[in-house]
């Protein structure tokens, strides 16, 4: 088993609910979302879970 595939696994597992869950808040009609500072929270670790598994690819 390799141990570098670990963590790519794990925050991939956390960019999926992430993003699911800021898809879930965000209203297609009057394009904004339910909470606002929570969507903010959301983002950021998608963007950070995305940049670090990129990284990672990358390395290989």
């Amino acid at each position: 088993m390799n141990s570098k595939q670990g963590p790519s696994f794990v925050l991939l597992i956390v960019a999926i609910i992430v993003g699911v869950a800021l898809y879930k808040q965000f209203d297609f009609e009057t394009k904004t979302f339910a909470k606002p500072a929570l969507s903010v929270v959301y983002g950021i670790t998608l963007l950070v879970a995305v940049t670090v598994i990129v990284r990672n690819l990358r390395k290989k």
